[in-house]
């Protein structure tokens, strides 16, 4: 080809070449860099610790006056009335959220740190180059105890973890400091309330004893006002607990509350993904440390304005506690590490149907004080399959929630109530299966396990259960095949109690302050 021929053909294409590439950088960098400047979303994860769902008034809490800000978020953001967490203690709980893994998965079956080094959301943040706080429940949240987070104040520093105003001082600091280093942030804001000891009960005055005075409630709850479960009796020493549990809800919304105002003035609220969720049920029987519709359910709120639709309310899907992290990271367009077993539900949140959502895995382990009861349990919209292998009419239940006025008062009208006296046996001693209808009896006091009219739903759950065991490497799963073999069932629980002992204290971890 000649030099001529070339210069005639090969000058105008590169020439019009160059000037295609010199109108895609002019079109293409000014997008670019309105992007770079567009701030990053913002994390904001608030947590009750042991509110059951119900008792929220976006929820339909039968008691008014609950919780006036958390039905505030709701009406900003959607609230989810399938939402489930993993496990019905503190510490696994949350385990779950900051992994995406269920807690035989990760290890951390009951209250001790992960082992492995499997990614958690925090790091995952902090590693994208987010500011990372958190304000109480710091032990139990920190899966990793060696992970350093750049704010972070416990429980005393809280009013023991009960003092809205410290709440708000604390979070206003931190947002300050995010401002200044012009980074996006993580804070994680963990009440200590409804826990116990409920407000103005006679464990709390041993607190107040110990540590000096506690933060009032915003409203103090009388018995008259309060509406007794339906799992519990009916009897006075349990309506004064619960009502005493109730203006521990109040305060814990007294503390949304102060956190969302401190948002608020921030100017940072429109860039803002904000989560409330809480760690399970109420600490009382039949709810915490447990697999019952009551212990599991937890009111899911998400606000995240120009992306969720305010005021929305999803009845369809199921969205689960190992789907935090997923969903988190998705949303913030993060890389999904490998292994978690979630899965997001950002479509959900930008109004879209997705598959896969119809019904809920979970399960227990172990008690604070490391006892081990092991529960696993398949819900759907209306059925709940409960397999107890602890249960052999020998093993006594023990957990928190017998502490405190409801359970003794239980105990006490069994004497001469016989239908309380069956229900204080069966929390003690349970049986190896359970199957309940929880759309027409959420508080499971009917158990359908032998009821040949169920046969067929039963059979389905347990295959859907074993199928999950098997995916999820699930211990369990041969006690559970061979559930009509005491042998096999009694070595499973042999091994169960080998892995028992000692409560073990968290490690002490520096903090970090400003």
């Amino acid at each position: 080809m000649s030099h001529e021929f070339y210069k005639s053909v090969a000058t105008p294409v590169v020439w019009r070449l160059c000037v295609f590439m010199c109108c895609c950088v002019f079109l293409i960098c000014p997008a670019l860099a309105e992007d770079a400047k567009k701030p990053r979303t913002n994390v904001l994860l608030i947590t009750a610790d042991d509110m059951n769902c119900d008792s929220v008034g976006a929820y339909g809490c039968k008691v008014s006056k609950t919780t006036p800000n958390i039905d505030r978020l709701a009406e900003h953001g959607m609230r989810f009335v399938h939402s489930h967490v993993t496990i019905a203690v503190c510490q696994p709980c949350r385990g779950v959220w900051a992994t995406g893994r269920y807690p035989h998965r990760s290890g951390i079956e009951g209250f001790q740190h992960m082992q492995a080094d499997h990614p958690t959301l925090m790091q995952t943040l902090k590693e994208a180059g987010y500011i990372t706080g958190i304000l109480g429940k710091v032990g139990h949240s920190t899966p990793k105890a060696e992970f350093e987070w750049d704010m972070v104040h416990d429980m005393k520093e809280l009013g023991q973890g009960r003092d809205p105003g410290r709440y708000r001082d604390f979070v206003k600091g931190f947002f300050q400091r995010a401002k200044a280093d012009g980074r996006p942030f993580y804070l994680m804001v963990n009440s200590h309330d409804p826990h116990r000891p409920f407000s103005g009960s006679d464990q709390e005055a041993g607190m107040r004893r110990k540590y000096g005075p506690l933060a009032m409630p915003s409203h103090i709850f009388q018995p008259g006002e309060v509406v007794v479960p339906g799992f519990l009796p009916d009897i006075p020493p349990v309506r004064r607990e619960i009502a005493e549990y109730y203006s521990s809800v109040r305060r814990c919304d007294d503390t949304v509350g102060a956190v969302l105002d401190v948002l608020h003035d921030s100017g940072m609220e429109g860039n803002t993904l904000v989560m409330f969720l809480s760690d399970h049920g109420m600490p009382l029987p039949f709810a915490k440390t447990n697999v019952y519709l009551h212990s599991t359910r937890t009111p899911w709120i998400v606000c995240w304005p120009g992306k969720v639709k305010a005021g929305t309310i999803d009845q369809k899907h199921f969205i689960s506690g190992v789907d935090l992290m997923p969903t988190v990271l998705d949303a913030l367009k993060l890389p999904l590490p490998d292994g978690m077993d979630g899965f997001s539900f950002l479509l959900v949140l930008e109004g879209k149907s997705q598959a896969g959502r119809d019904k809920v895995f979970t399960q227990f382990h172990q008690t604070s004080a490391r006892r081990r009861y092991p529960m696993r349990c398949v819900q759907n919209r209306r059925w709940g399959y409960i397999f107890n292998p602890w249960s052999d009419d020998h093993r006594v239940f023990r957990n928190e929630s017998q502490s405190g006025r409801s359970f003794k008062a239980m105990k006490d009208a069994a004497e001469t109530d016989q239908r309380i006296a069956e229900r204080v046996r069966h929390f003690q001693y349970r049986t190896l299966e359970e199957f309940y209808d929880f759309e027409n009896d959420p508080d499971a006091l009917h158990n359908l396990i032998d009821d040949p009219k169920y046969r067929a739903q039963i059979d389905q759950m347990r295959g859907e259960l074993a199928d999950w065991m098997r995916l999820t490497g699930d211990p369990a799963l041969q006690a559970f095949l061979h559930r009509d073999s005491s042998k096999a069932v009694s070595s499973f629980m042999a091994d169960q109690d080998s892995r028992a002992g000692p409560k073990k204290r968290p490690r002490k971890r520096k903090k970090a302050k400003f």
